[in-house]
């Protein structure tokens, strides 16, 4: 009996000492995982006993939105996007995604300053991705956009933590909210401080252009902005009103938007006909057409309230290249910027 009293002990011992050393392994290894990708080398940090102190875990970061929060363990860095504007953003931080949804015509409409890689997995329409192709790609975030995929948010969020935003706000103009998600997403991949530098080189940019354009003499220029098209053999104009994006962008550099709306318009335009050039025809008139369907060249041409109207006959029309992206983040706006300046100064 005491011999096997004695056998027993010896065993629970052991034990004791096994799994005392899975222990440490274990969270060595955790400890490894939650270091701070910004953290020096390791060489750098070894003290003069030759061992390296123990990485400090990355606190958790609580991202607001839509949907309400989503907590992360520590920044995103496999992430897919659903809507262009927030592949824009995250562009301009600096990542790009593993995945986007539809890169053939994100290249067509969006004028990023760092392209889209050409190894980033396409995932699909962005009111329709693919859920196969989102899962292969084993993201650590998903960023969807509430007018495209609030039908899909829970399937997404089985997948990966997903945040999703609004662009089109119903109280506040378009820019501000552009903005505000763009803090967020750099909060979500870790990267306030490039955020940060890239607004305020961009408010700095507005206040030169700004600067230039008083001195060509465009000072206060007034103006109407509208994307026209063809719609069921008309021509459709979006007139922009003072909610949109790209009237809050214009207004930093100057410009005075002179189309009004009498209620909130949560898009930022209003759709409009020729017959309602007329009552704007003393102020300047910037227009964004494809070439393939130029409705001004083409189906108004010969329109006899087109040849009308004051600004056009005083040749005060200005075109912009038919792939200015109107519905963009801080990066379209400075693309619009950088064309308005051209067509107002040349």
């Amino acid at each position: 009996m005491k011999k096997l009293l004695s056998i027993m002990a010896v065993s629970i011992v052991m034990a004791f000492i096994v799994a005392g050393c899975g222990t440490n392994n274990k969270n060595e290894a955790g400890a490894s995982n939650n270091a701070s990708p910004a953290s020096p080398s390791t060489e750098a940090n070894t003290g003069a006993s030759g061992e390296s102190p123990a990485p400090e875990a990355s606190s958790p970061i609580v991202i607001k939105h839509a949907k309400g929060e989503t907590t992360l363990d520590k920044p995103a860095q496999r992430v897919v996007v659903l809507e262009w504007i927030f592949t824009e953003d995250l562009l301009a931080l600096g990542l790009q995604p593993v995945g986007n949804a539809d890169n053939k015509e994100f290249a067509i409409w969006v004028t990023p300053e760092v392209p889209l890689a050409g190894d980033v997995t396409d995932v699909g329409l962005r009111w329709e991705p693919s859920m196969e192709t989102i899962a292969s790609l084993k993201p650590d975030l998903i960023i969807s956009n509430t007018d495209n995929n609030a039908a899909i948010y829970d399937q997404l969020n089985a997948i990966a933590p997903t945040i999703e935003f609004d662009p089109y706000p119903d109280d506040i103009d378009q820019y501000t909210r552009t903005i505000d998600i763009f803090n967020t997403i750099a909060t979500a991949v870790g990267k306030e401080a490039e955020a940060d530098k890239y607004l305020a080189d961009l408010d700095q940019y507005y206040a030169d252009v700004k600067a230039k354009l008083a001195a060509a003499g465009k000072e206060n220029f007034k103006y109407v902005l509208t994307q026209a098209f063809t719609s069921q053999n008309n021509a459709l104009l979006r007139l922009f009103t003072d909610s949109s994006v790209v009237s809050q962008t214009l207004d930093r550099i100057g410009l005075v938007n002179e189309w009004k709306s009498d209620k909130f318009m949560k898009y930022g335009y209003t759709d409009s006909t020729i017959e309602a050039l007329p009552a704007v025809e003393g102020t300047n008139f910037i227009y964004i057409v494809e070439k393939k369907d130029d409705v001004f060249a083409n189906a108004l041409k010969d329109n006899s309230i087109w040849k009308g109207l004051n600004f056009v006959k005083e040749n005060r029309t200005y075109a912009l290249d038919g792939s200015t992206w109107t519905f963009g983040g801080p990066t379209s706006s400075k693309v619009l910027v950088e064309r308005i300046v051209e067509v107002l100064t040349k």
